[in-house]
């Protein structure tokens, strides 16, 4: 594992985010400059296409332009803090700070034809989840649409440049060909900001990569997932069930007294039936707690009428938490219960526990650290 300080720099005052504008207001910004508004499109495209990580490599912007934006706005509003890599090279997991000081995480995902990068909706997450890193402090705030793409964009430059540290197993130059809203935070609920990023994400004119490549993961607000069902943007969904049962969901996941078992499977349903698209169950495995053939059996009987897919997840391990990972015997022994009944199941691939690549670790992590001086 090779890994960079765990040092939060000073925050310093904001500069206007170009990643917060769409064209027309960025066309607007830059006649507040003395700017044509062909120079518009020349940035967006150096921003969204190249992934220009400042202004000097705008090469075809005046000097004086250049200088002008680089003195008054930015296209990198996160500062990386802390980056690590497995020992095996196939996870890099990084913690950015924002211009307020808050922190979030992204983690790159290397496999043998994919780069699936999995980056965070919110600082903190309101939810509540029991056995989450980064429910144990709260929220902070909603990021904005610009500092969402922006992790995208971050990674995007690294796969882009063999030049550029850290050393993992990706042959460079390359592509993200996956993303995943599975990291800090519930994307619905900062609903107008995450589709906003997601419309810049996949518009044809901005980064482009193609809906099918993204995948949205809820903790199940079901009114969100009906209005999901009305975008029109072929998005993956991913629900974060855990539970079969209202009375041990809400053990886990607090959200379940709002919207119980049977009414985010209704919200599922609707969802199927608009989009004719399958739907994935995320499903946490906790030794002793929700791994038991019986709910196994309990979950597949709610599950067979669905076009889905579960995809069973081992714990990533907080220390000290009564919430550790079931046995892999026992992890075989859910997954057949359900494959018996019907219901398509896969087992996902550990990924850099050693670096505390479970959702809001690494941050928590740092503040630990900072808190002891």
């Amino acid at each position: 594992m090779t890994s960079t300080p765990l040092a939060f720099p000073i925050a310093t005052p904001a500069r206007r985010s170009l990643l917060d504008m769409d064209q027309a207001a960025l066309a607007d910004f830059l006649a507040e400059l003395g700017q044509p508004s062909f120079r518009a499109r020349q940035v967006w495209d150096w921003i969204y296409k190249r992934c220009a990580g400042d202004f000097e490599t705008m090469s075809n912007l005046p000097k004086e332009l250049r200088a002008q934006l680089a003195a008054t706005a930015t296209v990198t509003p996160l500062t990386l803090v802390a980056e690590v890599v497995a020992h095996d090279r196939d996870t890099v997991k990084a913690l950015f700070q924002l211009h307020d000081g808050q922190t979030i995480e992204a983690v790159l995902m290397l496999y043998d034809a994919r780069r699936t990068l999995c980056i965070s909706s919110q600082a903190g997450c309101a939810m509540g989840c029991t056995f989450c890193a980064t429910a144990q402090g709260g929220l902070a705030r909603n990021l904005t649409p610009g500092e969402i793409v922006a992790q995208v964009l971050y990674f995007a430059r690294y796969l882009a440049d063999p030049a550029l540290p850290p050393d993992t197993s990706a042959e460079r130059p390359t592509t993200i060909t996956n993303i995943v809203l599975m990291g800090m935070g519930e994307p619905l609920h900062n609903y107008a900001n995450v589709w906003t990023a997601l419309h810049r994400l996949t518009a044809p004119d901005a980064f482009g990569l193609g809906a099918r490549h993204i995948t949205l993961s809820t903790v199940g607000l079901a009114p969100m997932i009906d209005r999901m069902a009305d975008e029109g943007i072929q998005i993956g969904l991913a629900v974060s069930l855990h539970a079969p049962n209202d009375v041990l969901r809400t053990q886990l996941v607090p959200i379940n007294k709002g919207y119980p078992v049977d009414e985010v499977l209704a919200a599922v349903r609707r969802y199927v039936a608009k989009t004719n698209r399958r739907v994935t169950f995320e499903y946490a495995l906790m030794a002793g707690i929700n791994d038991t053939p019986e709910l196994a059996q309990e979950m597949a009987g709610k599950l067979q009428d669905i076009l889905c897919h579960v995809n069973l997840i081992p714990l990533n391990p907080i220390p000290d938490s009564p919430f550790q990972p079931t046995s892999n015997e026992a992890t075989a022994r859910f997954a057949q219960i359900l494959r018996d009944a019907g219901v398509a199941t896969t087992v996902r691939l550990r990924r850099g526990i050693e670096i505390n690549a479970g959702c809001g670790q690494l941050r928590r992590a740092a503040i630990a650290k900072t808190d002891r001086g």
